[in-house]
């Protein structure tokens, strides 16, 4: 396949996914759900540290966490009392359970008292370098005294050649923003072209196919070789080809 039927196949499918449609059965219909910044960091950081297992299950368990929140996140997190804590403690999210719940609203609760928006936490250290980036949240993520060391496998860094998968989905929700509105974009400190590619199995099936892998591993680097070939063809966006790999591996193009 040439470079040119590449793009036009990556830009096909690309308009095909990314269009208001997609979102009713996607966890990014989640955060959509709420008008408040803070309650689609805290809604969007959720659904997509959930991401994984069927798209259905995904939501459902979202909306059931929500409603633990009484459909307020912002507002629970900040003014919550020890005794509404209490329904978290048997949330069970395939290997995500109550400790785990637990923690990241003690996180949420302690990062929001100091600052008003949870992109800060991505760009605390000011670096533009992704990998630095996640790096960093993870480090500060876990700083606090009390962390649970078994949660610290919900929250990936490629210091452990980790993809990252569901961070890159976060950051493309809330950095991405386009005439389509699937992507929220509601940060402004952080630039497109330094977004990485959620890889998950659909999207590393179609680029393979492409031939924009040719890594055997799946980790961090194959998100970099992956992403760094998808810069060949839009250097300012690549990841919005999220849409289309997603799609082409969805239907087994």
């Amino acid at each position: 396949m040439t470079r040119s039927d590449k793009i036009e196949l990556l830009e096909k499918y690309y308009r095909k996914y990314n269009q208001i449609g997609f979102i009713k059965d996607d966890p990014i219909s989640i955060p959509h759900r709420f008008s408040k910044k803070q309650d689609i960091e805290i809604s969007g950081f959720f659904a997509a540290i959930f991401s994984w297992g069927q798209r259905v299950t995904i939501i459902n368990k979202c909306n059931s966490l929500l409603q633990l929140m009484d459909n307020e996140p912002y507002q629970f997190i900040m003014q919550h009392q020890s005794s509404d804590l209490k329904p978290f403690e048997n949330f069970k999210h395939r290997t995500f359970n109550g400790t785990d719940a637990l923690y990241f609203i003690a996180y949420l609760k302690d990062f929001y008292q100091s600052h008003k928006s949870l992109e800060e936490a991505f760009i605390e250290k000011g670096s533009t370098n992704m990998q630095a980036i996640l790096t960093g949240f993870h480090e500060q993520f876990f700083a606090l005294d009390y962390a649970p060391k078994r949660t610290q496998k919900h929250i990936a860094t490629p210091a452990r050649n980790s993809t990252c998968k569901r961070l890159n989905m976060f950051l493309r929700w809330m950095v991405r923003k386009d005439d389509q509105g699937v992507d929220i974009g509601i940060w402004e400190n952080i630039s497109t072209n330094i977004l990485m590619m959620p890889l998950d199995v659909h999207v590393e099936r179609s680029a393979r196919k492409l031939g924009l892998i040719k890594r055997k591993q799946r980790d961090w680097k194959t998100v970099e070789e992956l992403t760094q070939n998808l810069r060949k063809f839009d250097s300012v966006d690549p990841v919005r080809f999220d849409y289309a790999l997603f799609g082409m591996g969805l239907e087994k193009y």
